[in-house]
């Protein structure tokens, strides 16, 4: 039985989006239980439309929610120990939770994850970690906006749980990784990139494969199964490819109703179309996983719909059942025992993308 505990109250809908979400969950995977955290009033008269998910959660009252335009030191002031956030969390810290959702402020859960649960051992930072769909599938692409700026020991940290991410996600035994660069010579690029891939070079790990440079159009390609760059360069290209993904898309349904002509080839081409449409739906790679905590956290997308809060919980149902956090214990264990040299954890601050 899969445990998962669900920030009821985060996102532009809230417990509207949120709990159709978790009935659909419930009648795909028969092994997951909720526990749902929010305000009384609103949850109750949702959950109360599924009566076969009431049966599979419990419910528990926080009067306090943490707003999507809460600063993350505003959301720990105000929000630490008693807002349904920090419960959601709170409940993967005492086990009685396998890992939490929520689609509220990205800043003030990463802030409140990384206060409540920690980083693991040899972690600095943790890293926000996207499933994108390319030309061959799909990829794990990180960090995409909890760390901006990061030096080279940070950039192999995240290659290693990136790793981990993409063995527990796609069953790839040696997932192959790549380093974000402005091109794919050894020459060019800034010198933590440069060094950062000396370092998975001269690793010489079991668990990866390390492919060496690779640049932005190789994302879409599915070059790697794991693209590795800091939280700047990755949250502009997470928002610049699903901008572009929408604007194709508009661009497409106005060239099919512009003329008679238009709708009718449509019509003949509709099953292509819907391929098309599936494959950019923004909502089917929605979930952003936390990586390098003691526990299991995955971010949906604020204004996502009830498919795509599903998807992020359907997430993080897989993160649990596949082992993500003894696969990357184990990926670290190994990468510090072959490189003994490398440096302690330094304590830092995190950069957050405090839009949400």
């Amino acid at each position: 039985m899969i445990k998962i505990s669900i920030d009821a109250m985060g996102g532009d809908h809230g417990p509207g989006v949120v709990i159709p979400a978790l009935q659909t969950v419930a009648t795909r995977r028969p092994d997951i239980r909720f526990i749902i955290y929010g305000r009384e009033d609103v949850v109750r008269p949702e959950l109360a439309k599924f009566p076969g998910l009431a049966e599979k959660s419990e419910f528990f009252h926080c009067e306090v929610a943490v707003r999507m335009d809460d600063k993350p030191s505003q959301a720990l002031r105000h929000g630490r120990w008693k807002s349904s956030m920090w419960k959601a969390i709170e409940a993967v810290k005492a086990n009685t939770a396998d890992a939490c959702v929520s689609a509220g402020n990205t800043g003030a859960l990463m802030a409140m994850s990384k206060f409540c649960l920690r980083t693991m051992a040899t972690i600095d930072r943790p890293a926000i970690a996207a499933i994108w769909p390319t030309m061959r599938g799909e990829s794990v692409v990180l960090d995409v906006g909890a760390t901006i700026g990061a030096d080279a020991h940070q950039l192999v940290d995240f290659a290693i749980l990136g790793t981990g991410m993409a063995r527990a996600v796609f069953g790839v035994e040696r997932p192959t990784v790549g380093l974000l660069n402005v091109g794919v010579e050894e020459i060019k690029g800034q010198e933590v990139v440069k060094e950062a891939g000396r370092m998975l070079r001269e690793a010489n790990m079991n668990s990866l494969v390390y492919h060496g440079f690779v640049e932005g159009d190789d994302i879409g390609k599915g070059t790697v199964d794991v693209v590795v760059t800091e939280g700047f360069a990755g949250n502009i290209a997470l928002k610049t490819a699903e901008g572009t993904a929408r604007q194709i898309g508009g661009y497409l349904r106005a060239a099919m109703g512009r003329t008679l002509m238009a709708r009718i080839g449509y019509l003949f081409a509709k099953g292509a179309f819907d391929l098309l449409r599936e494959k950019m739906d923004v909502s089917r790679s929605n979930g952003g996983v936390f990586l390098g905590l003691d526990g299991v956290v995955v971010k949906s997308h604020g204004g996502a719909d009830s498919a795509g809060f599903a998807a992020a919980v359907e997430l993080a149902y897989d993160m649990v059942r596949n082992r993500l956090l003894d696969r990357i214990e184990a990926d670290l264990d190994l990468f510090h025992a072959r490189n003994p040299q490398s440096p302690a954890p330094r304590k830092s601050d995190v950069a957050i993308d405090e839009e949400g």
